[in-house]
This record gives C-alpha cells, sequence and structure tokens, in this order.
C-alpha cells in the first residue's frame, strides 16, 4: 500500500507501492513528467504492475470516426484521439536469474520524489528476490525544458548477484479499457504502421492521420548488445554486483525531417551528458519559481499542492508552440487530448503573469488554426471563425453539440486571453502577426450571432454558457458580457458597437439577483442534494439536468470574475449567495472562480476552503479520478485563487489592480508577477502588504494609483475586512455533498 507523505515544500513523495489499478493510474498521473512537447506518465521502470501506460507527444494524435443515432447538418463526422507514442521508459531488470518483480519477494522499501526544483522524478527501492538476493535499485527520470525533444533516466542497480537489465524502446503497448466515464478517452490499439527501424532508431506512421514519429535512443555508461525489429529496440547489458547506466531518447514529428531531427537531438543530449541535463533543468526552474513562486505560511498541504500545480501548468505549456495546451497536460489521455476552453481562461492568464512566452506560443498556436475555425463558421451559416470547443490539430471534434458547438463564448475566451498578453507584455509585434486578427475574427461572429429585438435590446440565443448543466439558453451573462468585450476591442463597426452596449444582462427583480440566462430563476428547484451521488451527470439524463435550477460549475460565478466591472459590490453579493445554494461543483473548474469571489466578497474562510480544494483535487485523496491526467486547469485554478482572490488582482482595461487581503488560516502569503517586463513581488501579512518592484511598474492599490521604479519598495495598510472576526452575512450554503 502507498500513500503521500506529509507535505514538503518542495516535493511530492510516495512511500510504498499502489495497491489497486486505480491508486496506480492516480499515481502515474501525479508523477508525470513533461515540457509540453514530450511527456512521460509516471509508470514504474519495469513494465509491471502498472495501471496506464503513457508516452504522449503533443498533436501525435490519430484520427476515428464520430458516429451517431441520428445524423445532422454539420455535426463532426471525424474526431481526434492522442495515441500512446513509442515508449522508452521500459526497463527490466533480471537478478541471479530471477525477474525483478514488485508483487514477489520482499520489497523493504519504495519510494519515489517529484522534486519541483530539480524537475526530477527520482526513484528507490530495496527488494529482497525470492532467493535471497537483496536489491538497490535508483532511477532519475528528466525530461528537458531546454530540450523539448529529449527525454532521459539514469538507472543504477546493486546487488551481489549476476545481473542483466533489457531496456527497451516499444511501440503499440497493450492499453486498459477505458472508463465507463464520458469524460475518458478511447482507446485507439495498433495505432502505428513501421515504417524504418535501425540498431538506435524506430520511425513509424499512424494509419490514418499519417503522422510520422521517429525516435532516437542511446545507452551511455556500459557497454550492452542492442537487438531490433519494426516494432522493438532492445538494449541488453550484463554485470556482476553493480550496472549504472544513462539512457537517452529523442523524438522527432510532425515535420519533413523527423529521423534527422530526432538522432541530432540524441546525439547532442549524449554529448551534454545526464548531469549537464539536470543543470539545464534546474536553472530552466530556477527562473520560472523566481516569477511564478508562491509562498504561504500556515497551510503546508496547499502550499505543497499550489506549487504542485504551477509545476503541472508549466510542464502542460512550457513548449506547447506550435501545438496546444491540452486539458490533461501530457499526464495521461483525458479528454482524448483534446484542449478546451478553459485553457484560455484558466491556464493561459496564470503564464501571462508567471512564464509569459508560453502563451504568445499558444494564442500563435490558435491563430494557425484560424482558417479552420473560419471554415466552421461558413459550415454553421456565421461569419468569421468559430473556434472548435474540442480539438488538437483545429477541427471541431465534440460530437455532442449542445455543450460543444453551442459553447459560442469559446471565441470570447480566446479574444479576452489575446488582450490580457497583450496587456501584461507590450507584445506588439504578436497583436499585429496574430493578435489582431484574432480579435476581429472573433469579433465578426458576434456581429453575425448577435440580434436586435423590436425594442432594441440586442440578444444571443440559443448557446450554452460555462456551465454545462444548463444548455441552449438565451442571454447567458457570461457570453454576452464576454462578447461585449470581444466586440468593443474589435471595433468592427457602429453596428457591431451598438450590439455591444445593447446586449442585454437578464435580472431577476423579484429574486433581485442576475439570471445565468434569461428565465434560469424561474426553472424548478433540484430538491434532492442530501440523496445524491456526484457528478450528477453519471446519474441523470441530460433532460432532467438542463430543466432544474442546478449548476456543474461557477458561471455566474465566472462572468462576476472576468467581468467585475460590470457589477455592484452588493449585486455580487446577493448573487454569490444565490448561486452558492446551486453549484454542485461537478467540475474541476469551480472552485477556483468561487475562491476568487468569495475572497472578493470577505468570506475569507470559504475562499480559503475552495483554494484547498482546487489545490488538492489531484494531490490528495477525495477529489475527481485524476488517473486519465491531472486536471491542468484547476493545478491552475490554485494560483488564481491565492492571485486573484487573496491578491485581488484584476486587469480590467489592461491595468494592473490589486486588493490584497489574508485568510485567517494564513500568517503570511507571498506572491509574484510579471507585467510589461517587470516583476512585481507582493507580500501579505495581517494588516500589511508589500510591494517590491525589480523594474518601473504602475498599478492600483485598492483605489489609489502607485508607481514603483526598479529596487523600490511600498508598504500599505490592509483595508479592514468586513467578515475579521465575524462576516457581514452568514456564510452562504452549499449543496451537501
Amino acid at each position: 500500500m502507498s500513500r503521500i507523505a506529509p507535505a514538503e515544500p518542495w516535493a511530492v513523495r510516495e512511500i510504498g507501492l499502489p495497491s489497486d489499478d486505480a491508486g496506480r493510474r492516480q499515481a502515474e498521473s501525479l508523477f508525470a513528467l513533461a515540457n509540453g512537447h514530450i511527456g512521460l506518465r509516471g509508470n514504474l521502470d519495469e513494465p509491471q504492475p502498472c495501471g496506464m501506460p503513457g508516452t504522449f507527444l503533443n498533436s501525435l494524435y490519430e484520427e476515428r470516426e464520430l458516429t451517431y443515432p441520428e445524423a445532422g447538418y454539420a455535426f463532426p463526422e471525424r474526431t481526434e484521439t492522442i495515441v500512446n507514442a513509442p515508449n522508452g521508459k521500459p526497463i527490466t531488470l533480471t537478478v541471479g536469474g530471477e525477474p525483478f518483480d514488485l508483487e514477489t519477494g520482499e520489497l523493504r522499501r519504495h519510494e519515489r520524489v517529484l522534486d519541483l526544483r530539480a524537475g526530477t522524478l527520482t526513484r528507490e527501492a530495496v527488494w529482497v528476490s525470492p532467493g535471497g538476493v537483496e536489491v538497490r535499485l535508483r532511477s532519475v527520470r528528466v525530461v528537458s525544458f531546454r530540450r523539448p525533444s529529449v527525454a532521459a533516466i539514469r538507472y543504477t542497480v546493486d546487488a551481489d548477484a549476476e545481473l542483466r537489465v533489457d531496456s527497451d524502446l516499444m511501440v503499440d503497448e497493450a492499453q486498459p479499457p477505458p472508463r465507463d466515464d464520458p469524460r475518458a478517452s478511447a482507446v485507439i490499439a495498433d495505432a502505428f504502421v513501421p515504417v524504418f527501424h535501425d540498431r538506435d532508431l524506430l520511425v513509424h506512421r499512424t494509419r490514418r492521420s499519417g503522422i510520422t514519429v521517429a525516435v532516437a535512443v542511446t545507452h551511455t555508461g556500459h557497454d550492452g548488445e542492442i537487438v531490433t525489429g519494426p516494432d522493438r529496440l532492445r538494449w541488453t547489458a550484463t554485470a556482476h554486483g553493480s550496472l549504472s547506466f544513462d539512457k537517452i531518447l529523442a523524438y522527432g514529428w510532425d515535420g519533413l525531417d523527423q529521423r534527422d531531427q530526432a538522432l541530432a537531438d540524441r546525439d547532442a543530449a549524449a554529448r551534454a551528458g545526464f548531469d549537464e541535463l539536470l543543470a539545464e533543468q534546474r536553472a530552466y526552474l530556477d527562473d520560472f519559481w523566481a516569477y511564478a513562486d508562491i509562498e504561504l505560511d500556515g497551510d503546508d498541504e496547499v502550499q505543497q499542492g499550489t506549487r504542485f500545480g504551477l509545476f503541472h501548468v508549466l510542464q502542460a505549456g512550457a513548449q506547447a508552440g506550435p501545438h496546444p495546451i491540452p486539458a490533461k497536460g501530457l499526464t495521461g489521455n483525458g479528454y482524448d487530448g483534446h484542449t478546451l476552453w478553459d485553457n484560455e481562461t484558466y491556464v493561459l492568464p496564470v503564464l501571462t503573469y508567471t512564464h509569459p512566452a508560453c502563451v504568445g506560443q499558444a494564442l500563435r498556436w490558435r491563430h494557425s488554426t484560424l482558417d479552420q475555425a473560419r471554415s466552421r463558421a461558413r459550415e454553421l451559416r456565421l461569419d468569421g471563425a468559430a473556434f472548435p470547443w474540442r480539438t488538437i490539430s483545429g477541427p471541431e471534434c465534440s460530437g455532442y453539440w449542445p455543450a460543444g458547438t453551442a459553447a459560442l463564448h469559446i471565441n470570447a475566451d480566446i479574444a479576452d486571453a489575446v488582450l490580457r498578453y497583450h496587456a501584461a507584455t507590450g507584445d506588439d509585434t504578436f497583436m499585429r502577426e496574430a493578435g489582431d486578427e484574432l480579435i476581429a475574427e472573433t469579433a465578426r461572429l458576434w456581429r453575425k450571432v448577435a440580434y436586435l429585438d423590436e425594442e432594441g435590446v440586442a440578444h444571443i440565443a440559443g448557446v450554452t454558457g460555462p456551465d454545462e448543466y444548463t444548455a441552449l439558453m438565451d442571454d447567458n451573462v457570461y457570453t454576452n458580457l464576454m462578447a461585449r468585450r470581444n466586440l468593443r476591442a474589435a471595433a468592427l463597426d457602429e453596428v457591431s458597437g451598438h450590439i455591444a452596449d445593447r446586449l442585454a444582462v437578464p435580472y431577476s427583480p423579484r429574486r433581485e439577483v442576475h439570471e445565468q440566462s434569461a428565465g434560469f430563476t424561474r426553472l424548478d428547484e433540484w430538491k434532492s442534494f442530501d440523496d445524491e451521488s456526484y457528478p450528477l451527470m453519471l446519474h441523470h439524463h441530460y433532460l432532467n439536468l438542463y430543466r432544474k435550477q442546478v449548476v456543474k460549475q461557477a458561471d455566474l460565478v465566472l462572468a462576476m470574475v472576468m467581468c467585475g466591472d460590470e457589477f455592484t459590490r452588493d449585486e455580487k453579493r446577493r448573487n454569490f449567495e444565490y448561486y452558492e445554494a446551486r453549484t454542485v461543483r461537478d467540475s474541476s473548474l469551480s472552485a477556483p472562480m468561487q475562491a476568487v469571489l468569495a475572497a472578493e466578497l470577505d468570506h475569507l474562510s470559504l475562499a480559503h476552503a475552495y483554494l484547498s480544494e482546487a489545490a488538492l483535487l489531484d494531490l490528495r485523496a477525495g477529489g475527481e479520478s485524476g488517473g486519465d491526467g491531472l486536471h491542468i486547469a484547476a493545478c491552475a485554478g490554485a494560483w488564481i485563487a491565492v492571485v486573484m482572490g487573496f491578491g485581488g488582482l484584476r486587469d480590467s482595461g489592461g491595468r494592473l489592480a490589486l486588493s490584497p487581503k489574508i485568510p485567517p488560516g494564513l500568517t503570511r502569503l507571498r506572491f509574484r508577477l510579471r507585467w510589461r517586463g517587470a516583476a512585481l513581488c507582493v507580500t501579505v501579512t495581517p494588516g500589511v502588504v508589500t510591494y517590491q518592484a525589480d523594474g518601473p511598474i504602475s498599478f492600483r492599490h485598492y483605489d489609489s494609483e502607485t508607481s514603483l521604479r526598479a529596487g523600490e519598495e511600498a508598504t500599505f495598510k490592509l483595508d479592514p475586512v468586513d467578515d475579521l472576526p465575524a462576516p457581514p452575512t452568514p456564510r452562504p450554503p452549499t449543496p451537501p455533498g
């Protein structure tokens, strides 16, 4: 039985081995290493025991048909599914003629450590074979940030016996069947056909999508024999007493010179050596943490979870361009490896303020798919571009249109990410080459979709907002407000401005709250929260969910976070209390935004609880299963809860603003962010906030304009918080469960 050790500030430590398949899959996601380009799930070195093998290359996918009980116009006919790439992780050990098998013999010690500063996964094991031989094994795994195509393993074993190691590069491993969950990936067997093999290289091509992938491998530090075939390359080494070697892999795909590129990158990494790869990795992460780190004194678990989340956000996005950032990163095959709308709304904001080079690449990838989005808009009889709900290479891959195609807000989410990135970086070159066109083409869709009624009010009808339990509604507030921002930024023509100014924002005078969508507050209430098993979508038909006031994830709350200037504080308070009682958080996207608004409204303990939910969703038991990959948006959500919640970060109108607070459970919090080439460090303790800048920076502290020069520091008293020691109103009720 394994357990995650007590929280450490800069590491995640697993002691022992998971005892079942679910535990193995979860651990394999937690201990995945990636760089946005390639990803290795945290499988053990030896092939078994294994929950779900996984080596993933960003945008290495296979096509498959989408079938429908009843066909319909413009239904996507094909989808894309990420495939398990040629796997270079397996290393099989034989000791004195007996296989190193953790399910036999005596396992005296087994420990794995994900080091968030070194960017490595280290494994140590002490095992006694059935024949009585004690074996000490240590491996260190790295996926290079500096060398996007390179991964490497250092493997060392000591035992008083004859040792044999078989180190494999293998293709088309057997995959476990998919989970019975609509969020799980399809499983594609035999995805590849062989193209070429040599003593240090395998080249394959996917059967339908036609993507060629080349993998080059070398072993240094010990002599061995190589046997190779079309689908497997095996390096075998023997020794007595001790054996140590470095295994270096390089991948090339999705280009014209995959074979030459893989060989060149492998050789360059081998010349540098494993120790240099580790040094490069540490230097890269030192630079990242200097601008991204969050310090939380008083909550060790959330401290660990927040850094764990930031590390995986970086792993998902560091080398994403010219590819997307998948919802699971490269930690698993969940959601078929698709990128979703939460990339622009959750992941890119975090990277904008911590590692903005990633964001420029990610948005340029969106721009590279613009022609496909234009084509989809024409197919839907719309103008401009209609960006896909789910995709890998650009086409719409969602077969369920009420929660896919109808969720037009993805257009505004992309435009918002462009505006935020430009405001934070001043990257005018990006705007000329990609950003301006993205804003204009996304806005043209709203110009076509919106219409004016006989009273001159503009509406967007029949859409699905962020809440997937309320579909095909009119005037979703989040969609309308984000579309308004998109239209105003594009400034296409006078008509577009007129529509933006007149877009409806539904409000219920009787309830004194905004309606998530028109008529939402008149729907029947959900009456059985106490008796429910969650998530509701696995136990109720959407026909039932769509007709009730039950919310899967923050929707109107998200609107109040992203478009806060459109609401008064009193409106936010009433809205928050109303929707808290109806939000079941069946989505990992909900807690971060609920944390932000709870903090803004001075429900600081509640905000701290939601921060904990986001930070520990995958890391600790009790959250959604992460066995098919981590929830990268929830990983980003921990930063959002801290910096936008307790830090009060807002960027409305391209201006940086901060309104810091600190919850009762913390004695100090500190975060960093980047803005226009400068770094700002914000330290908050009860009653006081201190700002330190390494370059010129201007921002609003509460309602006061503040400017700092390089090396300058400023300290202010915190504004009093109403709910210390008692909240202004009782803590809003939430659904049981």
